[in-house]
């Protein structure tokens, strides 16, 4: 499944989602040549990236507390899920701490679903006008993040993916119309990840169709 995948991405990058998968199993994608693996909570990424090869390419996708920060910033290569100005400048304290730059996206809430995280495009605009915002040089924002809602109505997700790269479209000509690095978009994950791909992502999270049913049991 896995070479098929990545011949249906084209240029979009895969996050292989391994949360709560066992190490024989990331190991498996590892040897097939994946390197971008996410997680979704800090203490299972930080056991996976003591046990794993060190040039694995850490993502934390899930919603993230700023007291959990500091034990994963001295190797996380992106955070997906930036949803305030104050886990913004906590990332930045801690990656300061271990002399590091860390790429992060800002989460958006594209959907109804009560249970989602995530910035509206105004409370983003707030953020980067911020007095703070400039003082923040170890961090580095790449683009967005969102979900779309898990329904099976495909003109839904495609309008809320839409409204998605609309919003990465805004800030890029706003804030970053210079700024190469901000250029990610990520959205689309095993059930959605086609739309997602046509509507312009540039980073897809994908668990189930690569790893089957996660395992809850066995998290390590």
């Amino acid at each position: 499944m896995y070479k098929e995948l990545i011949q249906q991405l084209g240029s979009t990058r895969l996050v292989a989602v391994s949360k709560t998968q066992p190490t024989e199993a990331i190991l498996n994608l590892y040897d097939q040549g994946q390197r971008i693996f996410g997680e979704n909570k800090v203490q299972e990424l930080v056991s996976k990236h003591e046990a794993l090869p060190k040039d694995i390419e850490w993502h934390l996708i899930g919603h993230l507390q700023s007291n959990k920060v500091k034990y994963m910033a001295s190797f996380v290569a992106m955070i997906h899920s930036v949803d305030s100005l104050k886990l913004l400048e906590e990332i930045n304290r801690q990656a300061e701490r271990n002399n590091r730059v860390i790429n992060c996206l800002l989460q958006f809430k594209i959907n109804d679903e009560a249970t989602k995280f995530g910035l509206d495009q105004k409370e983003a605009f707030a953020l980067l006008e911020s007095a703070s915002y400039p003082t923040l040089q170890n961090i580095r924002l790449c683009g967005v993040m969102g979900m779309a809602s898990f329904v099976e109505d495909e003109d839904q997700i495609r309008k809320e993916f839409k409204a998605l790269y609309q919003i990465f479209d805004a800030l890029k000509a706003r804030y970053f119309p210079n700024d190469d690095n901000f250029k990610e978009i990520s959205m689309g994950m095993s059930d959605d990840y086609p739309v997602a791909i046509a509507e312009g992502s540039t980073l897809v999270r994908i668990g189930t169709l690569l790893f089957g049913a996660r395992n809850y049991g066995n998290p390590q």
